[in-house]
């Protein structure tokens, strides 16, 4: 019998485990031209047969399709499906996981209002706050991550959004979801956690009482490095005003792109046990090499959230970076060079493993000053582990590392 958990509430508890909802969840059992897999709508425009129609349609508000900037087919059988596999209610797709945010956030919040969130999520995430929200009058609090009193203690009447990623990149800090969702309750602001890391496999925070997830779809759920995708899953009327305005900035997604992630999705539940398995065996080989001088993942005893990980978390992802002892940028830019399985570059959560110093990558624009101030290192190190051989992956690491 599969140890996968079901879904928390809405749905009824006979129904199914994460990898049967993967592959069926949010499907027609039978689908036009008695195809097995959904097909891909390539249309801008649907059309009507007479007027009537047209004002059933618009009066009596009938479940169809006008305009593709509005809705596809193909779009939200894809939504359909991450509301089960998250255990939502509803789920919106976006063109990228930035779009997600800023349609989010720009559908939360008015000039006068305040946001605040932990100093650990995505940088882009932050910058949009901080430097186009805010040049509309509304203020962003940044709080230490995981400091629950100060950001209780940052809450006034004009707050509206509490939000933090959980885990976070690349520090890989784990939220108290349920003390994170109390507090949000007790002053009556909205709570909304980035799950890029952890994905619905590992954590479910609207089990925990978080009103909103969000997803940057291209990383695991995705899990080919061959599209961009977004998604914000949560009750109805949470995201009510969040599809409006996404109709109205027209950043929905693609029914080339829903294909592939409705794809990508039939195999999630299978890859990130793989995913888990390779991150937590990096993450102990490295902390026992002498070249290590720290590693953050939340699957170790020695990290700061170890417990909460343990408490709630099923796995602890693919993730993992690491400080190399008494090296400088250069010295650990030899590191990443000689390894001979993972490529250079940006992102994570595909099948194929990734690396990257942050300073270079993520971090580029930022003076010395601004990267130390959000604890991002010369030394710095974050892989992303894929699918590939655990036993291969650690072998190139000990040659990379004894380089």
């Amino acid at each position: 019998m599969s140890n996968s958990p079901r879904p928390a509430s809405p749905l009824s508890p006979d129904t199914p485990r994460l990898a049967t909802l993967c592959v069926h969840g949010g499907e027609d059992r039978f689908k036009p031209c008695h195809s097995i897999t959904d097909p891909v709508f390539f249309t801008a425009t649907y059309t009507f047969p007479n007027t009537a129609a047209v004002l059933d349609y618009v009066e009596k508000k009938l479940p169809r399709d006008e305009y593709g900037r509005y809705s596809n087919p193909t779009e939200r059988v894809l939504e359909q499906k991450l509301a089960a596999i998250e255990g939502g209610e509803s789920a919106i797709a976006f063109a990228t996981g930035m779009a997600a945010v800023t349609c989010y956030l720009m559908s939360k919040v008015r000039a006068g209002d305040e946001i605040v969130l932990f100093d650990e999520c995505y940088h882009r995430s932050r910058e949009f706050c901080t430097k186009v929200l805010g040049k509309f009058g509304v203020v962003t609090h940044q709080i230490p991550a995981c400091d629950y009193e100060k950001m209780e203690a940052a809450i006034n009447p004009r707050t509206k959004l509490l939000i933090s990623e959980s885990p976070t990149n690349p520090h890989l800090s784990v939220v108290d979801l349920e003390r994170f969702a109390a507090i949000g309750k007790k002053h009556g602001v909205e709570t909304m956690i980035d799950a890029t890391l952890a994905t619905p496999y590992n954590v479910r925070p609207l089990e925990y009482g978080v009103d909103c997830v969000l997803h940057s779809c291209t990383k695991y759920l995705g899990g080919h490095n061959d599209l961009l995708a977004g998604a914000v899953i949560g009750r109805r009327e949470v995201l009510e005003p969040v599809r409006k305005l996404r109709g109205v900035m027209g950043v929905n997604l693609t029914s080339q792109s829903a294909y592939l992630l409705l794809r990508g999705l039939k195999t999630f539940e299978l890859r990130m046990a793989r995913h888990n398995q390779n991150g937590m065996a990096l993450a102990q080989f490295l902390e026992r090499h002498p070249r290590v001088e720290k590693v953050f993942y939340p699957g170790l005893p020695s990290h700061r959230d170890y417990e909460i990980a343990r408490r709630t978390m099923r796995g602890f992802g693919g993730l993992v970076t690491f400080l190399v002892r008494d090296a400088d940028a250069e010295a650990t830019a030899r590191i990443v060079d000689a390894v001979r399985i993972p490529h250079i570059g940006p992102s994570l959560g595909g099948a194929e493993s990734l690396i990257e110093q942050p300073i270079f990558m993520s971090y580029h624009d930022f003076t010395m000053d601004q990267r130390r101030a959000v604890g991002i290192l010369d030394n710095m190190i974050r892989v992303s582990c894929g699918l590939e051989d655990t036993e291969d992956l650690i072998a190139d690491f000990a040659q990379a590392l004894d380089h």
